[in-house]
C-alpha cells in the first residue's frame, strides 16, 4: 500500500507512521519527492490490509492510503508516481535527458578496449560497456577474460573518465565486479536468477536488468522487485528483444515495451538495439525508434573491426557507424526537447 502524509507532516509524525507500520508487520520505504513525501509499505498478508488501512487513516497526519493492487509493489508507479533518476557520478538517467552507453560486447585485449573507449567517448557516449564475464549458448564459445577484463575496464575508465557497465553472472562474483564497475548488468539469461538478483540488491551500485528472452513485462518487473526489496532501487530496465517466431532478426525488439513499462513503473528504461536485432544495419534505425518512443538510454555494441570480433561481430557498429548513429540520435533527441 502507499501512505500519503498530509503536506507539512513533520519528521516526528513520519516516524509515528513508520512505527505503526512496523508493529503491523510491514516494511516501509520512504520516497521524498519535490512536492510531497510518500511511504510505501510491503510485506504483511493481504488479509490484514483493510484493518491496517483503517488504523493508518485514523492518524491525523495521514491524508489517505492507497492499496497497490499490482503484484510488484516497490517498482510500480502506484508506489512512486515520480520517475526514479539513476545517478552514476554526474550522469543522470531518467531525468528527461538521453544517455548512450557503448563499447565492445566483450573485452578481448587492452588495445581493442582502449581504442573503442576513446572512439565512443569522442562520439558522445557517456558510459563504457564491455563484458569481462560472458554467458554463451555454447560452452566452447569465448567466455571472457574474467578478472583481467575487469582490470582493463578500470584502466579504460581511468584514461577516459567514462563510467563502466559490465555483466555479473554469479553471486560469488558480485564483490569483485563491484570493485571495477559503476553499473552492474544482469543479462537476459539471468533475469530469473533470484539468488543473483538478491545479491546485487544488497549492494548500492546501480543495476541494469535486461528482460529475459521469453519474459512478459510483468515477469520482468517481478525480477526488478527482487532487487528493490533488498533496498537497492537504483535500477535500469533494459529492453533487448524477445524470442518470437521471426527468424529475419536475432530477436524481436519490443518497441511497445518502452512506453508500456514507463506507464507501469517509475524506473528508467534502456534500449539495446544490438541484441534486439542482431544486425548491424538495423541497430541505428531501431535505436532512433527507441529514442522516439521515450527510452531514457540506449546501449550498443561497438568494435574496431567487427569482422574480427570474438563475440557478436554481426551486430557491432564500426567507429564510423557509431558516430553516424550518434548524430542521428542527437537530431531526434533535440526534436523532442531532450539533451544528450
Amino acid at each position: 500500500m502507499v501512505i500519503l502524509p498530509k503536506p507539512g507532516c513533520t519528521d516526528e509524525q513520519l516516524q509515528e507512521i513508520l512505527r505503526l507500520l512496523d508493529s503491523l508487520g510491514y516494511s516501509a520505504h520512504i520516497s521524498r519527492g519535490v512536492e510531497r513525501t510518500v511511504i510505501g509499505a510491503v510485506g504483511a498478508p493481504d488479509s490484514d490490509r483493510s484493518a491496517a488501512i483503517e488504523r493508518l487513516e485514523s492518524l491525523p497526519q495521514v491524508e489517505r492510503v492507497v492499496p497497490v493492487l499490482k503484484p510488484y509493489k516497490l517498482v510500480s508507479r502506484d508506489f512512486q508516481p515520480q520517475n526514479t533518476v539513476v545517478r552514476v557520478g554526474d550522469i543522470a538517467i531518467g531525468d528527461g535527458s538521453l544517455t548512450v552507453m557503448a563499447g565492445p560486447c566483450t573485452v578481448e585485449s587492452r588495445d581493442q578496449l582502449l581504442q573503442t573507449a576513446r572512439a565512443v567517448k569522442e562520439a558522445g557516449a557517456k558510459i563504457l560497456r564491455g563484458g569481462a564475464y560472458k554467458p554463451s549458448t555454447s560452452p566452447y564459445s569465448f567466455q571472457g577474460l574474467g578478472k583481467e577484463g575487469l582490470e582493463l575496464l578500470s584502466e579504460a575508465r581511468a584514461e577516459t573518465g567514462l563510467p563502466v557497465i559490465t555483466e555479473v553472472l554469479d553471486p560469488r562474483d558480485v564483490e569483485v565486479v563491484c570493485e571495477h564497475a559503476d553499473i552492474l548488468q544482469i543479462g537476459a539469461r539471468n533475469m530469473t536468477n533470484f539468488s543473483l538478483l538478491k545479491e546485487v540488491g544488497s549492494t548500492r551500485k546501480p543495476v541494469m536488468l535486461k528482460r529475459g528472452m521469453s519474459a512478459t513485462i510483468e515477469e520482468w518487473l517481478h525480477a526488478a522487485e527482487y532487487i528493490a526489496t533488498r533496498g537497492n532501487t537504483q535500477i535500469l530496465l533494459c529492453e533487448r528483444g524477445i524470442r518470437t517466431f521471426e527468424t529475419a532478426t536475432r530477436n524481436t525488439f519490443d518497441i511497445n515495451a518502452i512506453p508500456a513499462v514507463q506507464q507501469l513503473s517509475h524506473l528508467p528504461v534502456v534500449a539495446d538495439p544490438s541484441h534486439g536485432t542482431g544486425r548491424r544495419s538495423l541497430v541505428g534505425p531501431v535505436a532512433r525508434a527507441a529514442v522516439a518512443a521515450g527510452a531514457d538510454a540506449v546501449i550498443v555494441e561497438v568494435h574496431p573491426e567487427p569482422s574480427k570480433a570474438l563475440k557478436d561481430g554481426a551486430q557491432s557498429l564500426t567507429f564510423e557507424g557509431f558516430r553516424v548513429m550518434m548524430e542521428e540520435l542527437k537530431c531526434i533527441a533535440s526534436a523532442l526537447g531532450r539533451c544528450m
